[in-house]
């Protein structure tokens, strides 16, 4: 087709705005459409009128990696300025940092151990007995002992997901959620920042091309395929079938919002382990933009539940239910011609943002190229089973 074809894109999140400008650069006329009234997706920020804060308005969205190319990309649209995410949690009338680390170990148990002190503690606490942990529980038990499961992991997992630890995979906790050193940086990325202006600053930036037209407010149907070479679609993907399998499992989260004069928790993020309070954390936005000085501060409460049919839909649940109709999904997608799903939506997987705009760029450029080769352009770049 070349580079004077027509592209529809369904959402003008990070997934949409990177393709479309890709393949406007490519000489491609784009249009990009999204149900919501602005761009930017779920890290969607705006300033707050009152208090000047800058406000993360689908919860907070800290930028972190290790892909040099991904961060030289978002370093074109927006200054990204020094941000390190160093989360509290209060535990039992305690506060605590996260992730579990030396600190957190020797306040906890009222000792004052070295590194190798401190790892033969926890592992001696380790129930030894589990060799092959299947569940989140499992693998908690084998790896931290139940103290520590029970006091950091089990109440904030449960109100988060809304189930048992033990009928959540062992792949939740992926690595071993302990640090036996004093380091309380939340991520181990080589690159971490947030963007000076905010997130819709940033995405401006990247939808800001010639051959690039945002309809905000519009509903994009199927039925308009015919008009375009290619759709790339980031909605929802049982809902580009119309939830005719039925839906996909999603957790949601509602937001109670307020404000402080001055500083109400002193960090950004503080957790709540205790399964007797109700929300999962309190977020305090002005923290996660500390090179500015507002006098007054917004915060969010959280509350996790599960998604309804008109909610904002932000945690894929992926347990075996979800999975047999993910994989019913993914058989109609692969039928479809000249439809591609990415993103988090379309590909029903959690994605962090440095991940979603890599997918965005390795999509475009295979989309190139297989469109120069005169190849078919697949439904998935990466199965999302």
């Amino acid at each position: 087709m070349g580079g004077n074809g027509k592209i529809a894109i369904v959402g003008a999140g990070l997934s949409g705005a990177v393709i479309g400008r890709e393949l406007a650069l490519a000489g491609y006329s784009v249009e990009i459409f999204d149900v919501r009234d602005h761009i930017a997706g779920n890290c969607y920020s705006e300033r707050d009128a009152d208090t000047g804060v800058m406000v993360h308005v689908y919860g907070p969205h800290i930028f972190h990696t290790d892909d040099e190319e991904v961060w030289t990309y978002v370093n074109r649209f927006q200054t990204f300025m020094p941000y390190k995410n160093r989360v509290k949690t209060t535990v039992d009338e305690q506060v605590f940092s996260l992730p579990v680390n030396l600190h957190t170990i020797n306040q906890f148990f009222g000792k004052t151990f070295r590194p190798d002190e401190a790892r033969a503690f926890i592992e001696e606490r380790a129930d030894k007995t589990i060799s092959d942990p299947q569940t989140f529980e499992e693998q908690a038990l084998r790896f931290v002992g139940r103290e520590l499961y029970e006091a950091f992991f089990k109440g904030y997992t449960e109100k988060q997901w809304g189930c048992s630890p033990t009928q959540l995979p062992a792949s939740i906790l992926k690595r071993l959620p302990v640090r036996f050193n004093y380091d309380d940086n939340y991520f181990f990325h080589r690159f971490q920042g947030m963007p000076e202006n905010g997130y819709t600053d940033m995405v401006a930036g990247i939808l800001d091309h010639p051959g690039i037209t945002v309809r905000l407010g519009t509903r994009f149907d199927k039925a308009q395929n015919e008009a375009y070479d290619h759709v790339f679609y980031s909605g929802p993907l049982d809902g580009y079938f119309n939830y005719e399998m039925g839906r996909l499992g999603y957790r949601t989260l509602d937001f109670e919002r307020f404000t402080y004069e001055g500083d109400y928790q002193g960090c950004a993020v503080m957790n709540y382990g205790d399964a007797d309070v109700p929300y999962t954390r309190i977020t305090e936005h002005k923290h996660f933009s500390p090179w500015e000085s507002p006098k007054g501060s917004v915060c969010y409460r959280e509350f996790s539940r599960l998604c309804g049919e008109d909610d904002v839909p932000f945690y894929p649940i992926r347990l075996v239910e979800e999975k047999q109709l993910l994989a019913s999904y993914i058989e109609r997608a692969e039928a479809e011609t000249a439809v591609t799903f990415v993103g988090r939506l379309g590909t029903y997987r959690y994605l962090d943002m440095d991940v979603t705009i890599r997918e965005a760029l390795d999509t475009a450029a295979l989309y190139l190229k297989n469109t120069a080769e005169n190849a078919p352009v697949p439904a998935f770049l990466h199965s999302p089973l």
